[in-house]
């Protein structure tokens, strides 16, 4: 398929005479482009630099997690052997593979981040919609990740100062339901993750390009202790039995399937803000290939062997990766180990909720919000949020992350229909910086009423998932029911 671009200064191609290049940010701002949607972060690149390695790191960072690898060893204890777990595994990342390719291709083709590209379904001002829902979703999941990093700080902090115990316990220690040495290790991850936030995206890549390999290396060092300490005949990688046989295990599977999918529906539906940064479209899908479907099984298989060596050798299945390191009686390896894990989530958490808000809000206001305030924004939100407390009840954190993700799916239904099918992969660049009424993207007073129109009925399907115990067993479909019904209701009422 022929991609047509009206004005695009991707691949280190040098911007024409009459726009202004700025150095320091890599964009370039036309004289006609609208303040009110306008900074040097919003604007397209002048070039792009990334190639499939910092695609592939960029995925590692987003695997390697405290959450990917309880989430990876869960799907193991369904009940399923463990090859019809590989199966699902590799069937679901699969397909975020395939949609990654779709959802990255308008932004690297642009130069132009999420909430940029947003503007050609949604309207010029219409795109704040999207933008804010999906900022929203990474505020939460950034408190969440922040306060998951801390617990391996506090693993560290409690191995090597044995006497800050009671200051551990939050009911002689503690205020708003943490306690003062919780507060102190999440502060503490806090502040370093803004400070390789706060130096910019070539500090974030530079950041993620040696964060995964590093992870990788330790985790493979654990695996390898805890298998030669247990004896590979008493590691059982079916880590719940296996319950289901022959087509009984099919549905499960699919579930499996599902919950892969599901688990990168955030970072799928803001990939733009990366794949603008690719070379070129192929090298962004080679990056994809190793970073996906080769690195995320790879992972699983790493994840599951060293949870299932956890029973032989402490006496107990333990699924989170911090625990585990807390079981090691040796300095070396709790160090190690904690500090694998916190460089593990500092990487998802930039790439996954601190990037996607920096631009989301930015786009609300951008000439009084940059990237930088945005990011920030974000920040200090998920302090307020308390993410210990919505993290510690499972109903909380179901309902709150549940509903707001119903939207991930519509969301990424409209972006696809409106560039595949009914804009035919053409982009008027300039347009998406336009606040002119005669603007191709402009519609009404800067809204796309049939984006709205087919937004609504698509998400409402989805929160009533999760909201009516009757239609719970179709919760875990909830993205692929609301792209669907975004992508099916977008592309009809749009085309006409």
């Amino acid at each position: 398929m022929n991609t047509a671009v009206s004005q695009a200064p991707a691949n280190g191609h040098a911007a024409p005479a009459s726009v202004s290049t700025h150095a320091a940010s890599n964009a370039v701002i036309k004289p006609g482009y609208h303040p009110r949607l306008t900074n040097e972060d919003l604007a397209p690149l002048a070039t792009q630099t990334w190639g499939q390695y910092n695609i592939f790191a960029f995925w590692m960072s987003d695997v390697h997690s405290v959450g990917g690898y309880i989430t990876a060893g869960s799907l193991f204890s369904l009940g399923l052997s463990s090859w019809q777990v590989l199966v699902a595994l590799l069937v679901g990342i699969v397909i975020v593979q395939f949609f990654c390719n779709l959802v990255a291709k308008p932004s690297q083709v642009t130069g132009v981040p999420y909430p940029v590209v947003c503007r050609a379904p949604f309207g010029v001002l219409g795109a704040n919609i999207p933008a804010i829902i999906r900022g929203l979703i990474a505020v939460a999941w950034y408190g969440v990740q922040t306060y998951l990093a801390s617990a391996a700080f506090m693993v560290l902090a409690l191995h090597m100062l044995p006497a800050l115990a009671p200051y551990a316990d939050v009911q002689q220690h503690g205020f708003a339901g943490l306690s003062t040495l919780g507060w102190g290790a999440f502060m503490f991850m806090w502040v370093l993750q803004a400070f390789v936030f706060w130096h910019g995206m070539e500090a974030i890549r530079k950041f993620i390009d040696w964060a995964g390999p590093a992870v990788y290396v330790v985790m493979t060092v654990l695996c390898g202790w805890l298998v030669w300490k247990a004896g590979w005949s008493n590691i059982d990688l079916n880590l719940g039995g296996v319950k289901f046989q022959g087509w009984d295990a099919l549905p499960v599977m699919i579930s499996a399937i599902a919950l892969v999918v599901s688990y990168f529906s955030g970072p799928m539906l803001n990939f733009g803000d990366f794949s603008r940064y690719g070379k070129s479209f192929l090298a962004v899908k080679k990056g994809n290939f190793w970073g996906l479907p080769i690195n995320f099984i790879f992972f699983s298989l790493l994840t599951v062997i060293t949870t299932a060596a956890t029973l032989p050798v402490f006496g107990e299945l333990i699924t989170d990766p911090v625990h585990t390191v807390g079981k090691i009686d040796s300095t070396t390896a709790v160090v190690l180990g904690a500090l694998t894990f916190m460089i593990a989530t500092i990487g998802i958490n930039i790439v996954a909720n601190f990037v996607s808000p920096a631009f989301d809000f930015s786009n609300v206001a951008p000439q009084h919000i940059s990237w930088r305030t945005g990011g920030m924004i974000a920040a200090v939100g998920s302090i307020f949020l308390t993410p210990w407390n919505l993290y510690n009840s499972p109903e909380v954190i179901h309902y709150t992350l549940d509903i707001l993700g119903s939207f991930i799916g519509p969301l990424f239904g409209i972006l696809i229909a409106d560039f595949y099918l009914v804009r035919k992969q053409k982009i008027n660049v300039d347009a998406l910086y336009s606040m002119s009424e005669q603007g191709e993207y402009w519609y009404s007073k800067g809204y796309n009423p049939k984006a709205i129109q087919a937004l609504v009925p698509a998400a409402i399907v989805p929160i009533l998932c999760v909201l009516i115990p009757a239609l719970h067993g179709a919760a875990n479909y909830a993205w692929f029911i609301g792209m669907a019904l975004g992508l099916l209701i977008y592309g009809a009422i749009a085309r006409k």
